[in-house]
């Protein structure tokens, strides 16, 4: 994640910079045959859309475009109404509230969002708002691939870095809904917040180097992507697990997570996140059992999502920017 720096000299540095989007009227998508139309409610902006939109790393533009995104309309998480569905779907109904998570086709940034009816799109559970629903899968799912890919259970000890951002805000929950006890790392001023969330134990890193921590670890997870497997090494145990957000610098980390496995020792995993319809459905489902909520840093409507980018680029946002789309949020 980007460090805190001025807007401005954030934009003129950006491959793409925030400035480069624009709100347009553009004709309402149509919807095939086996897909769905949502009207959406509420969206984000979020770590992945600003990555896609910058193109960092600069080898995404070979997948999704060299001058300019492939896809005109961004956006990955979404609550909304379906509006309209092909003659195919049975799944779901005009009228049914629904969430999802559409990363690779993208178009949640928008009033109105098509996509296939079997793709990741899931009722929403009853009680829960489009406010709740929209913020639950993208860093959720992140932190849930990387408790997964380290198989973390019951009893282990596991550190998080970056414990207020989306990522790291959703693993210290979703640890703690599989039985970890949790160490989180902030600043001192979200230090409350985070033991809110559940951490058993919360050091401020601008008070203490967490890297000199007398405890060791099962698992240091860096949701922010600023930490090396070298700085962490001695906090895990013998056989312990080091995972990041992040390639690392000169790309170390799938390197070494084929590497270290070979040495037998302390290990290096890389988190291929995948998300699926089940995946989206668990995520909700704990939010409605009330094991997970997603932390709010504050809502913009459509019109001002420049500023949103802008705000999220500038390394202090915590949790989740929601975007607020038309006239209606809510549970209506």
């Amino acid at each position: 994640m980007p460090r805190p720096g001025s807007h401005e000299s954030r934009d003129r540095h950006a491959v793409r910079p925030a400035g480069v989007v624009q709100i347009a009227d553009i004709p309402r998508p149509a919807v095939r045959r086996d897909g769905v139309l949502v009207r959406v409610r509420v969206t984000t902006v979020n770590r992945t859309d600003c990555a896609y939109r910058a193109a960092k790393p600069f080898f995404m533009r070979l997948f999704f475009g060299l001058a300019r995104p492939r896809v005109p309309v961004l956006g990955t998480e979404f609550a909304g109404v379906v509006e309209e569905v092909g003659a195919a779907v049975h799944s779901v109904k005009a009228g049914d509230r629904v969430y999802g998570y559409v990363e690779g086709s993208f178009g949640a940034h928008a009033e109105y969002l098509s996509m296939a009816a079997d793709g990741w799109l899931v009722p929403m559970p009853a009680g829960l708002t489009f406010e709740q629903a929209a913020p639950s899968t993208e860093g959720a799912h992140y932190a849930l691939s990387a408790i997964r890919r380290a198989n973390v259970h019951s009893g282990q000890n596991v550190l998080v870095y970056g414990a207020t951002g989306a990522i790291g805000s959703a693993a210290v929950q979703l640890l703690k809904s599989v039985g970890a006890t949790v160490t989180a790392v902030c600043p001192g001023a979200y230090v409350d917040l985070v033991r809110g969330l559940g951490a058993d134990r919360v050091v401020d890193y601008t008070a203490d180097d967490f890297t000199k921590d007398h405890q060791v670890y099962d698992a240091v997870f860096d949701a922010v992507g600023k930490c090396t497997f070298a700085q962490c090494r001695r906090m895990l145990k013998p056989r312990g697990v080091f995972l990041s957000t992040d390639l690392g610098p000169f790309a170390q980390n799938p390197v070494l997570a084929l590497v270290t496995p070979l040495l037998r020792g302390r290990l290096v995993k890389f988190p291929v996140p995948s998300t699926d319809r089940e995946t989206v459905a668990y995520l909700g489902a704990l939010v409605a059992s009330g094991r997970f909520t997603p932390v709010i840093d504050r809502s913009y409507p459509l019109d001002e999502i420049v500023e949103a980018y802008r705000y999220v680029e500038s390394g202090q946002k915590i949790g989740n920017v929601l975007i607020s789309v038309g006239n209606g949020t809510g549970m209506a």
